[in-house]
């Protein structure tokens, strides 16, 4: 059995559980020995009407300006913001999936480095559908937006910025985002979902970190200079900037350089 073209089922598979069970279960079996990898080999997307990634039905996608700002000061509040962090969550199942399968001819640590990511996902996802389950809510049940996956279809036929601008540059707002959350999460009285948000933010600094690795690896390779490439594929892809306040020192051990975060500014 080979990796990448289970990969590329499991990114079609629109059922969350499903989806989630599929990241956990490859994981499992290639960490046991039990799947090959081969990076030659060539995929082909599916043929219309597929269309990836698969997702459900719900939550109904909107623009990111039209899914209203939420509180965690009440208990719909605090759901509706959870929610959002799951569909996050269950997007990252479906970018690392799809970076799994798509990138053909890269070293055997990097299918392995991101199927990882999307096991750790699944998790992630876990964990906040069961929370929100707790508040009266399940995955769905509010309007999301599609941001990530956006990013992670511009990029399709242009590894060096997959890994620039999904990764390190989306991703890793999340960095700067979860402690400010989960202050207020603590001021609220939500104790779990700050403790599933440690875990979280734990993760995802690796998850930047495998980013930052394969995008200079990447640019030795291409012999590019991957501090001042960068800005240009921030432009070329119209990537959001990061704004304040940076979380600096998961930052650094996401493996950002003092030029790097010295340019954040």
């Amino acid at each position: 059995m080979s990796l990448r073209p289970l990969a590329l089922q499991a990114l079609c598979l629109a059922d969350p559980e499903a989806k989630a069970d599929a990241a956990l279960d490859l994981h499992a079996r290639l960490t046991a020995g039990a799947l090959a990898i081969d990076p030659a080999e060539r995929l082909t997307e599916p043929a219309p009407p597929q269309r990836l990634p698969g997702r459900p039905e719900r939550p109904r996608l909107v623009e990111p300006a039209e899914v209203p700002r939420r509180s965690p000061f009440s208990a719909a509040g605090r759901a509706a913001l959870l929610h959002a962090v799951c569909h996050i969550e269950f997007n990252a199942i479906n970018l690392a999936l799809d970076a799994v399968w798509r990138f053909p001819d890269l070293p055997a640590d990097y299918y392995r480095d991101w199927l990882q990511v999307a096991a750790e996902e699944a998790t992630h996802f876990r964990l906040l559908r069961a929370h929100l389950r707790t508040l009266g809510c399940d995955y769905g049940d509010h309007e999301a937006h599609d941001g990530l996956w956006r990013m992670t279809e511009a990029t399709r036929e242009d590894f060096i910025a997959r890994m620039a601008l999904v990764p390190r540059t989306l991703e890793a707002r999340g960095l700067d985002a979860t402690p400010p959350m989960q202050a207020r999460l603590r001021q609220a009285g939500d104790l779990a979902a700050v403790a599933i948000l440690d875990i979280i933010l734990r993760d995802e600094v690796g998850h930047v970190a495998i980013g930052n690795h394969w995008y200079r690896w990447a640019c030795e390779r291409a012999g590019l200079d991957p501090v001042t490439l960068y800005p240009q594929l921030v432009e070329r892809y119209r990537a959001p900037r990061a704004k304040p306040p940076f979380n600096l020192e998961a930052r650094r051990r996401a493996g950002f350089s003092a030029q790097e975060l010295d340019a954040l500014g």
